[in-house]
């Protein structure tokens, strides 16, 4: 009573009074009188009123004031409309927002990724970072089912575009990035981009299908017109070091296609990136000799680079010549060993209409019985059909190593 009599005034409601059948039957002058309009039958009075047939106005059949006091007899009274019965039924509106919070709550506890404890890493697969008081660059990698090759590693071309994105993304972080592959702002007004010219790797391990490595890398002087860039990549979790590796870069003019120096003005906007360090693998000095089809052991022919092998600045990516020595080199080393270290020393650039022969030489090793050697050595030669250089290279090999399962990584062999 107190809530219906606090809330008439908000919510005006009418109650039925014992007269409204007699302020009813006022309304039209009469039972048969609707709205000033006579009825057929009330005129000709040759029907009685309980055989009259309802009333109808725009189709609609109107009940009579006596038949609805007959009605309003027979059924109970309706309870007072307050402000409480006037709310809606908000049960259902509950229940479903409720099944959507558990059902959220539910995928959210499924997912992998989300840190449980303040010691993981919060975003692991981010950009990367500045750390070492902002000269080295550190991103973190997955390595995807697609990078993993027959014997359940990552590839060496894998870890090559890892070592490749994380020194592009080192360039743009620093915000030096300027429109070409890596060149700065000054370098992209004088026409001028970074090639490699030589590239030393070592891997310890290979990670596998599933591991997160951490890439760190920075960059140094090197003589008056060269950078040099490092890079360690270690697994995420030990902290095991998995691969060391280093370069030497050179500028050159992407119109001439010709080295140039390194500029006053670009090297003021790079030299304050520079580390003063020792490269983190010892050079190796050891000279790599040319091949010919006389001293070559293997020898593959017809190779061309295809559209997607080429990057922005229009030549072929330093990864993919990796790929291209790699295809002369003996099967039964690819499948019972795994590439240690590697030295490259480019010296000509691809194009996209090249064809290209690679030729690999074996030593230190019994040629019947590659699969069966210890660690072997092989020297290899990229170059052009008309003989033109590319690249030289020297790879070390080892046996790979027993699994988990007490059997060595190898590919297995074709059923027959």
């Amino acid at each position: 009573m107190v809530a219906t009599a606090a809330t008439s005034s908000f919510f005006p409601v009418t109650s039925p009074s014992p007269d409204s059948g007699g302020a009813g039957s006022k309304l039209g002058g009469g039972p048969a009188n609707l709205g000033g309009l006579k009825s057929k039958s009330a005129s000709s009075g040759g029907l009685k009123a309980k055989a009259q047939a309802p009333s109808k106005i725009n189709g609609t059949t109107v009940v009579t004031s006596k038949e609805s006091f007959k009605h309003d007899d027979d059924l109970p009274s309706p309870p007072p409309r307050t402000f409480i019965n006037q709310l809606p039924d908000w049960s259902m509106l509950l229940a479903a927002i409720t099944t959507i919070f558990l059902a959220a709550e539910k995928q959210w506890m499924m997912l992998d990724w989300k840190p449980r404890r303040p010691d993981m890493l919060i975003d692991p697969f981010g950009i990367g970072k500045i750390v070492q008081d902002g000269l080295v660059f550190r991103e973190n990698f997955s390595i995807r089912s697609y990078e993993i090759g027959a014997d359940r590693t990552a590839s060496i071309e894998t870890v090559m575009n890892h070592l490749q994105e994380t020194a592009l993304n080192h360039v743009k972080s620093a915000g030096l990035l300027g429109d070409g592959f890596g060149s700065t702002p000054e370098m992209c007004k004088k026409n001028l981009i970074w090639v490699v010219t030589r590239m030393q790797v070592v891997v310890e391990r290979y990670p596998t299908w599933g591991d997160i490595v951490q890439v760190d890398t920075w960059v140094s002087g090197s003589g008056k017109n060269g950078m040099r860039r490092d890079w360690l990549l270690r697994d995420c979790k030990t902290g095991e070091i998995l691969t060391r590796a280093s370069s030497v870069w050179v500028m050159m003019n992407k119109l001439t296609r010709r080295l140039s120096k390194i500029p006053e003005e670009v090297r003021q906007e790079i030299g304050s990136y520079f580390v003063d360090s020792d490269p983190i693998l010892e050079e190796d000095n050891r000279k790599l000799t040319k091949l010919d089809d006389n001293t070559a052991d293997y020898i593959r022919t017809g190779l061309s680079p295809r559209w997607s092998d080429l990057d922005i600045n229009q030549h072929v990516n330093n990864v993919k010549y990796i790929g291209w020595i790699l295809e002369s080199a003996p099967q039964p080393i690819l499948e019972s060993h795994e590439l240690s270290s590697m030295t490259l020393e480019y010296r000509r650039e691809c194009g996209r209409d090249s064809v290209l022969d690679s030729l690999t030489a074996v030593s230190g090793a019994d040629m019947g019985n590659l699969a069966h050697s210890g660690h072997v050595e092989c020297k290899h030669l990229l170059r052009l059909e008309n003989g033109a250089e590319i690249v030289r290279g020297r790879t070390e090999w080892r046996p790979k190593p027993v699994n988990n399962f007490g059997v060595v990584n190898q590919v297995p062999a074709e059923s027959t």
